[in-house]
């Protein structure tokens, strides 16, 4: 018996997919297809895949040409199951050709004729229209969120607002760079203009942008941190969820591969209990800008701490945490350090955010059977490392950490906005809003502190 393998996403199955297959299948006596999970292509930088896995695995099962469906979900395993299933031939498109000829070694490798004329990209055009996002604010990350969006298909950049657009030097630079962005004048005028809204403006108004965008039953992506009270974090959701729309936080690390995978393997128990979680996010920060002029919301805290509480309130939960505070304070009352030390019962964490102060900036979780450290830049998650009492059972996990990160938040933002559940586990609302009673204690503090001099 001969026995052929295929790989692929198989999004949008099709035509052209089935015609594969039947090809596939007439090279052998027995077609085995390996399906890529979401977050393997997430790792490829494949990031508009559209029907969920578990839709994919029965289209696949259900075409008639295949005897054995499985999963790919790392890089390396198309030699392993080779081997593991004894296969004879590996075909793929021709899309593809030359790309596999490294596997020859261990079997023929064919590469099929594509159907002209359809693929998954253009069904997926044909399918969906482009879902038109406003931005409001156009500060630094704004650049930088343009340009990780053309990564992301059926994404438009369609227009911006900014509340003072003839007397800010920064719009009139944006305008000239980005003339097919249309200028809202009004919030009114921008919502009409759009499906949804990218807010990117100062964090103390986050929360009214948000909210009206809502109200006007647009999906929002709002960067960190969403709200810097909890009954406005709470109120955000409420109005989502009656409005029928998506309202995301925007912190990339939630959604980039490696941390993913970090948070499942803690949760898988490979560490055993987790009893303390250390981490770190200092970035030395001129003077004469927003983090430091900003006396009501700026300060190191706001800026940083949507990254470091992360990874503690996934770890820890969200119930029956205690958390205190240790600042140092500039001399108008930003902090330019601040430490935040979490409890839950014998549990600890800490949180080190700093922008006068420069420190080594890893993620550190030790448990009862190892620990994981992730080097600075742990927010990116290009790699991680497992440690256990015995130093050379000691493993290392590499991940893709494509361009700034913003493509990955950007992708889950249009897979929900198109109606489709399973990535909302990625930042659950309950540990933004958790992130927001933080900060509003920690503001509330902070004003303490400074009335005491």
């Amino acid at each position: 018996m001969k026995t052929v393998i295929t790989y692929g996403v198989f999004d949008l199955f099709h035509e052209g997919h089935i015609r594969l297959l039947e090809r596939a299948k007439a090279l052998g006596d027995r077609l085995i297809v390996g399906i890529t999970t979401d977050q393997f292509s997430y790792q490829r930088g494949k990031l508009t895949v559209v029907d969920p896995l578990e839709v994919r695995l029965e289209n696949v099962r259900g075409c008639g040409f295949v005897d054995e469906v499985i999963v790919e979900d790392r890089y390396g395993q198309k030699v392993e199951d080779i081997a593991k299933y004894d296969v004879d031939i590996f075909a793929i498109g021709d899309d593809w050709y030359g790309k596999f000829d490294y596997l020859k070694k261990y079997c023929d490798v064919v590469y099929i004729p594509r159907t002209p004329n359809i693929s998954s990209t253009e069904l997926r055009g044909v399918k969906y229209s482009t879902l038109r996002l406003g931005i409001i604010g156009c500060g630094r990350i704004v650049e930088r969120f343009i340009k990780e969006a053309g990564y992301v298909r059926e994404v438009m950049m369609t227009a911006m607002y900014h509340p003072s657009p003839d007397t800010s030097e920064t719009v009139r630079r944006f305008r000239e760079k980005y003339t097919v962005i249309t200028l809202a004048r009004t919030m009114d005028k921008l919502v009409d203009m759009v499906d949804a809204v990218y807010i990117a403006a100062p964090h103390g108004t986050h929360y009214k942008y948000a909210k009206a965008a809502l109200l006007a039953g647009k999906h929002v992506l709002c960067e960190k941190p969403l709200a810097l009270k909890k009954e406005h974090a709470e109120e955000l959701y409420r109005i989502a969820e009656e409005k029928g729309v998506v309202l995301m936080e925007a912190i990339k690390t939630a959604y980039c591969p490696g941390f993913l995978d970090l948070i499942s393997l803690v949760r898988s128990g490979e560490i055993g209990e987790v009893y303390d979680i250390e981490s770190c996010f200092t970035r030395l920060t001129a003077r004469g800008c927003r983090e430091w002029d900003d006396h009501e919301f700026g300060g190191s805290l706001t800026e940083f701490g949507s990254y470091t509480l992360l990874p503690i309130v996934k770890l820890l939960g969200t119930e029956d945490l205690k958390w205190s505070f240790e600042s140092m304070l500039d001399e108008n009352g930003v902090d330019g350090y601040t430490k935040v030390r979490v409890t839950k019962g014998d549990r600890m964490a800490s949180a080190k955010n700093g922008m006068a102060v420069k420190s080594k900036g890893e993620l550190l979780i030790s448990g009862t059977k190892g620990f994981i450290t992730v080097e600075a830049p742990w927010w990116k998650t290009t790699f991680f490392e497992v440690g256990y009492e015995d130093p050379n059972l000691k493993k290392r996990f590499s991940y893709e950490f494509a361009g700034d990160g913003l493509r990955y938040e950007l992708a889950d933002f249009l897979y929900r906005a198109r109606g489709y559940a399973g990535r909302d586990y990625k930042l659950l609302p309950e540990e933004s809003v958790k992130m927001a009673e933080i900060m509003e204690d920690f503001l509330a503090w902070r004003r303490e502190k400074q009335n005491r001099g």
